[in-house]
Formats: C-alpha cells, sequence, structure tokens
C-alpha cells in the first residue's frame, strides 16, 4: 500500500472510489498518455508513485506540456524517491483533503478513529490539520470509514495508517494511503482518547488491537498547527540557535517538540520545529484556544511561522471551515 499505483489498484478492487486516472502506471508510450488525458479531461496531475511529504507532483493544464512534463516528474521521482514510475489523475478544481485514521493488527482486526480535514496546505504540504473534518454528513462519513477497515481486513494490513482522500461536491475520492503515523496523528489521539503509537507498537510486537470499534467514542474537535524554522512571508528557511523558548500551556493545549533554549536548527533538514495541538469541546473553542496558545508561544533567534498561523486562525472563510486544498495559496498570492 506504501506505492500509491497498487494502492489505488487495490483500493478498487475494494470498491472504494478513486480519483479518475491512468488506473496504473504510465508508460514510455506517449500517444497512450495524450490519450488518458484527453479522456480524463485537463487539467490532470501526474503523481510519483513513491513519492510523499507533497513532493512528485505536477499540474499540467494543456496536452502541450504533457510529455515534457511527464519525462520531468520521472526524472525527479528517480532521483528523490528511487522509483520513477508516475501516473496520471484528473485534477479536481476545489476539492477538500480529508483522511481516516486506521489501526489493523493483521489478525483480522481493524478499525478507524475517525476523520481529519488537512486542506490549509502549501505547495501539497500540509499547514494546519483538524479532526474531525466539518461539514460531512455522518451518513457519507460512515460509510467511507467503513470502507477503509474492510479494505485493511482484505488487504491483511499490518500497523497505524491513513487513507487519504480528495473529497468534493459530497463525495469521496481515494488518492493514496500512507502506511506509517502521521505528522497530524495528535488531533486523532485528542478526540479519540487512544495513544496511536502505543496501539502501533503493540500491534509490531505480535499483540491484537486492545479495543474494538464499539470502544472508540469519538468527542470533542482538536486543531494542530505545524510550527516550521521559516520566515513566514517568503518561506525561506531560518536556521541558527533559539535564544528563548516558551512553549504554550493551559486547558486543552498539547505540545510537541524538541526545542530548548539554546537548541541550534540545522539547515539540512525539514523545518518543522514544533506542533501546538489544541482541543476542545467544539470547534469554536478547540480554535479559540490555539489562538491563545500562539500568542502565547515564544521562539526567538530564528525566525518561524507563527505569524501565518496566528493570520490563519483569524481567518474568516477558515473559522467557518470547508476551505479546498487551494485556499491558503490563494490567500497568499492576493
Amino acid at each position: 500500500m506504501g506505492d500509491k499505483v497498487s494502492a489505488i489498484e487495490a483500493m478498487q478492487k475494494a470498491g472504494v472510489p478513486t480519483v479518475p486516472g491512468s488506473n496504473g502506471s504510465l508508460t514510455d508510450d506517449n500517444n497512450r498518455t495524450m490519450a488518458i488525458a484527453r479522456d480524463i479531461g485537463y487539467p490532470v496531475i501526474i503523481k510519483a508513485a513513491g513519492g510523499g511529504g507533497g513532493r512528485g507532483m505536477r499540474v499540467v493544464h494543456d496536452e502541450e506540456d504533457l510529455i515534457s512534463s511527464v519525462a520531468l516528474t520521472k526524472s525527479e521521482a528517480g532521483a528523490a524517491f528511487n522509483n520513477d514510475t508516475v501516473y496520471l489523475e484528473k485534477f479536481l478544481q476545489n476539492p477538500r483533503h480529508v483522511e481516516f485514521q486506521v489501526l489493523a493488527d493483521g489478525q483480522g482486526n481493524a478499525i478507524h478513529l475517525g476523520d481529519r480535514d488537512c486542506s490549509l496546505q502549501r505547495r501539497h504540504q500540509k499547514v494546519i490539520e483538524e479532526a474531525p473534518a466539518p461539514g460531512i454528513p455522518e451518513e457519507k462519513r460512515q460509510e467511507v470509514a467503513g470502507a477503509c477497515t474492510r479494505a485493511c481486513i482484505e488487504l491483511g494490513y499490518k500497523g497505524a495508517g491513513t487513507f487519504e482522500f480528495l473529497y468534493e461536491d459530497g463525495e469521496f475520492y481515494f488518492i493514496e494511503m500512507n502506511t506509517r503515523v502521521q505528522v497530524e496523528h495528535p488531533v486523532t489521539e485528542m478526540i479519540s482518547g487512544l495513544d496511536i503509537v502505543k496501539e502501533q507498537l503493540r500491534i509490531a510486537s505480535g499483540l491484537p488491537l486492545s479495543v474494538r470499534q464499539e470502544d472508540i467514542e469519538l468527542n470533542g474537535h482538536a486543531f494542530e498547527c505545524r510550527i516550521n524554522a521559516e520566515d513566514p512571508k517568503t518561506f525561506m528557511p531560518s536556521p541558527g540557535k533559539v535564544v528563548q523558548f516558551h512553549a504554550p500551556g493551559g486547558n486543552g493545549v498539547r505540545v510537541d517538540s524538541h526545542l530548548y533554549n539554546g537548541y541550534s536548527v540545522p539547515p539540512y533538514y525539514d523545518s518543522l520545529i514544533a506542533k501546538i495541538i489544541s482541543y476542545g469541546p467544539d470547534r469554536e473553542t478547540a480554535l479559540t484556544r490555539m489562538k491563545n496558545a500562539l500568542d502565547e508561544t515564544v521562539i526567538e533567534g530564528i525566525k518561524t511561522n507563527i505569524p501565518l498561523h496566528q493570520d490563519l486562525v483569524t481567518d474568516p472563510h477558515f473559522k467557518e471551515g470547508c476551505v479546498s486544498i487551494h485556499y491558503l495559496e490563494k490567500k497568499l498570492a492576493d
């Protein structure tokens, strides 16, 4: 399931809806590739089968750019992921990114822990996540969650995992599965009360799941802001020494971070330096607590994207919920 092409094929067999696409990897037959794109309709998106973290994707709006874009994506995928396999999908215009957290023990047991909305993204990389996803009919939510757990059992999946979907016009379209614990797992832990990492370790040691689906109760709402060492306007990396660090606290606030006074942020790795998580009985309370937590946070000596988060949590459209994956980039461009 870690290979996107194989995952899509497996989910189609399991009856889970997928984005219209090439139904497999693209070959060197340029005429076939162009025919697939014409049949789907532009714009299309080329994706690396082994990609991840928002990398290995390219949107194509016109046929004249298709073949060169495929070649460039294949080259980048081979260099970045040691796998130059690519495939093609319809590029949806205004979808949301909604994903379902699952746990499966490989012994015939699988559960879901609800969903997350990760639509606030920049360059396909998540910025703010929340659970549960707002504005989704409960019947549709349960239908897709059930399909995910059934797929885990049919595939013999073992461990923690996330089924990622695009959600548009009331319909879900599977795009990929992350076969690991994700950065945003704390929001699911907050609303479910289950320690996902602990459960994964139990599974890895050969133990069955410690809970059943009927034991899971999802309550309240949670947000996560990814704090990066970067300029909040240009997004250039900001390595250096942290001369002052104060983590926020209070009811419903959690901070996952390795920072301390005197820590040196290196220039070599991902810029993520902290995750601020807020929880409340409802979305409005959780968002208010996040605003207060961001205002309380102090990180001096380097630049961070906290000002961006402070702007986003007070943004009227985000406060209403249900923004698309393109919203943040359009906002930044204005």
